[in-house]
């Protein structure tokens, strides 16, 4: 007997971003044989639409809570909501790349923090993040 499919849109709050969270999320969803996609947004967060039975996305749910923790993952806040079927999600579970402007300056001041405390001096890659910020601000 098939279980009926459900889609609940889910947020991630905590230390979830660039650590390789969304991989393991990625990995775990399609081995639950689940649908839907995974993105950072810029307010910190990571955001997910899932479909599949009630058991499989509980299963991904109690996982993300438990095992993302060997990975470094800090959760804060972990929220599910039902939503609508009546939009398409791909036939698998997908993560979808960050390519906005602010998210590539978030992760160079991430990077210019960790090279501070190896090299003194990161005045060039300010230079390079002052470029790509006139950039975004052109577009």
């Amino acid at each position: 007997m098939e279980t009926a499919s459900r889609r609940f849109k889910v947020n991630v709050t905590g230390r979830v971003q660039d650590i390789g969270f969304r991989d393991f999320a990625e990995k775990l969803a399609n081995f639950l044989g689940l649908k839907g996609y995974i993105f950072n947004d810029l307010d910190g967060s990571v955001k997910m639409v899932l479909e599949g039975d009630t058991s499989s996305i509980d299963s991904f749910l109690e996982d993300i809570e438990t095992k993302s923790k060997n990975i470094g993952v800090e959760l804060i806040h972990l929220e599910k909501h039902e939503v609508s079927t009546d939009f398409y999600l791909p036939p698998k579970f997908i993560k979808i790349p960050s390519t906005e402007y602010e998210e590539l300056g978030r992760k160079l001041d991430k990077g210019i923090g960790l090279l501070r405390d190896i090299k003194g001096d990161t005045s060039t890659l300010h230079d390079i993040k002052n470029i790509l910020k006139d950039i975004a601000e052109k577009t």
